[in-house]
């Protein structure tokens, strides 16, 4: 799901990044676990690879790449939801959690793809979509049929007899109103997200369960983790109190992490996490540090690790600041250098594509720039999140009418701005640059009709620039973005100063380099990060130490008397 950066952590206030960084060194031994030495590669299922010609990816197009997915380097696969669904939010709406949606494939698919990964060392992550489900799945049909109905507190109702509910906001309806009226029983249910997706009682002992169980029953069959969507939004206050005039400004506030969250979730540790040894990650850190400690916290048995998007969300249409990406990124690794820990990310499926975002999709500096990025995604602290295609250095598509996307978020969205009288112009450039189709198109496989994704029409077009960049091309071209990909993950796999050494900000104030070191029981590296399309110079006290030149998405470096010079979007990491 799409979180706005409503949900951005804004009321933090620490001392700057610059000094706490430097001051606070990891004293911890850190304790090792597979899931923080992981490279994670997020599929789109939809868009990845289809086999029978219907323009949609299946499970039996991922068993057809596992392959190609294993010589990434890459250890573990995210998948995006398979459930079956009548597919109003891509999958997010799901009607049935015990099986395959039927344009993915079946369950003998879905073994013989888990199977195919276990046997290459690969683990696989579901989705695990509980704070809503379909308005199509048995539950829901048994909880509006009547208001004695044994489901009927699955579900958040309002009875119309008590007047129209407080007002809540919801993030995918055209008119933004979370209750909608069925007039069967004559209430309203609750949805955060669209009118097809209502939300699930969480404060009934009978639904918690059901999902514990629905999670054994894939973690019986060897699933190795769960990512839990929109899970933040999860616990309610369910008296639904009226909301004070302008909480608007402080929405997380009161949507995110209410109640008796954290109560639930040490209870699905409790039943599920701890018996199975599966990861686990929630979509969302809270409202403030403490709150993402509090979720991911060893003593505290709830999850694994931090999926925050205040990183994410810094990109913007007119550009950002590298001074506060510098200070949102050193930020977060020092509030969890010594205890917690955290996800790296730049791309998901609610995201555009990385380098049209943070980098530069030109044809001069695309490839430059999405290397760049993936160093930058790959010798962070905390595990790293790879999205399919940002290997390549896949694009944004540019659609430039609203006709042309697929997305619920962006056509209900343009709805609202239309109904209010909002300025569409605007609304349609935000959405060129940020809408999450832009991270959905398919696949580009090859040069060959639809990039080798589908012999069918794709349900989302293929970018036209696929001839020019797509795995068959860059395979075979020793300095292709795919190549120097599988080069940085080999680089963090063999050293773990990379994965658990401590994070050192170098030259906050320098408006073009990210600079910073990591260090680990005496070894120690330094990364360097171009974020701009001009050369650039930084002067470093550590470029005296320099021993070797570990990895360059440049044939060479310019270094002399401390000072080094970065070519646009240079990224270079050497050993001292």
């Amino acid at each position: 799901m799409q979180k706005f950066s409503v949900i951005v952590l804004m009321t933090i206030l620490l001392s700057s990044c610059a000094s706490s960084t430097e001051e606070k060194k990891n004293t911890r031994q850190p304790s090792k676990q597979w899931w923080k030495e992981s490279v994670i590669y997020q599929i789109y299922p939809r868009s990845f690879k289809d086999t029978n010609g219907d323009g949609v990816g299946d499970l039996k197009g991922i068993i057809e790449k596992l392959d190609y997915i294993k010589s990434l380097g890459v250890t573990a696969v995210w998948l995006n939801p398979i459930y079956s669904s009548p597919n109003d939010d891509n999958g997010y709406d799901v009607s049935d959690y015990r099986n395959i949606m039927q344009d993915f494939g079946t369950m003998d698919d879905f073994d013989q793809m888990l199977e195919g990964m276990h046997d290459r060392g690969l683990k696989l992550i579901m989705d695990v979509v509980v704070n809503h489900s379909s308005d199509e799945h048995e539950w829901f049909k048994q909880s509006r049929s009547s208001r004695n109905n044994p489901y009927r507190n699955y579900y958040h109702w309002w009875s119309a007899e008590k007047g129209k509910p407080p007002y809540r906001y919801s993030l995918f309806d055209e008119k933004g109103d979370a209750w909608k009226y069925d007039p069967l029983t004559k209430a309203y249910y609750l949805h955060y997200f669209s009118q097809k997706q209502p939300d699930l009682n969480w404060e009934n002992p009978k639904l918690r369960q059901e999902v514990y169980d629905i999670m054994k029953f894939w973690a019986d069959k060897g699933v190795d983790g769960f990512r839990l969507d929109a899970f933040g939004f999860a616990a309610k206050d369910t008296t639904f109190p009226v909301f004070p005039e302008g909480y608007e400004k402080e929405f997380s506030k009161y949507y995110s992490m209410q109640g008796n969250l954290h109560q639930y979730l040490q209870e699905m540790n409790e039943q599920v996490f701890s018996k199975y040894k599966v990861m686990s990650v929630a979509e969302g850190a809270g409202n403030s540090f403490q709150d993402a400690h509090n979720l991911v916290d060893e003593d505290r048995k709830e999850l694994n690790m931090a999926y925050a998007f205040e990183g994410v969300d810094i990109a913007k249409p007119d550009g950002y600041s590298l001074r506060h990406f510098k200070e949102v990124f050193s930020r977060w690794d020092s509030a969890f250098a010594q205890k917690g820990w955290l996800s790296i990310f730049l791309a998901n499926h609610d995201q555009a594509r990385l380098v049209s975002r943070f980098g530069n999709d030109s044809p001069e500096f695309r490839e430059a720039s999405a290397k760049m990025l993936n160093t930058f995604i790959l010798s962070m602290r905390g595990t790293p999140y790879c999205y399919y295609g940002d290997e390549l250095g896949m694009t944004n598509i540019g659609f430039t009418s609203i006709e042309q996307y697929k997305d619920i978020s962006a056509i209900n969205g343009y709805k609202k701005v239309l109904n209010s009288g909002g300025n569409i112009e605007a609304y349609l450039t935000d959405l060129k640059f940020g809408s999450r189709d832009n991270g959905r198109t398919p696949m580009q496989w090859d040069d060959s009709t639809q990039a080798g994704f589908t012999t069918g029409t794709p349900w989302l077009p293929v970018n036209s620039n696929y001839s020019q960049i797509n795995v068959a091309l860059q395979e075979n071209e020793p300095n292709s973005v795919l190549n120097y990909f599988r080069k940085i993950v080999q680089l963090r796999k063999d050293n773990p100063v990379l994965v658990y050494g401590d994070y050192q900000l170098l030259e906050p104030a320098h408006p073009d380099i990210y600079a910073y070191t990591r260090t680990l029981e005496g070894k120690k590296m330094l990364v360097l990060l171009n974020f701009t399309s001009k050369t650039t110079r930084i002067q470093l006290q550590e470029m005296g130490s320099v021993k070797e030149t570990l990895i360059n998405n440049y044939s060479s470096v310019k270094m002399e008397e401390g000072e080094v010079s970065l070519q646009p979007y240079q990224a270079v990491i050497f050993s001292l």
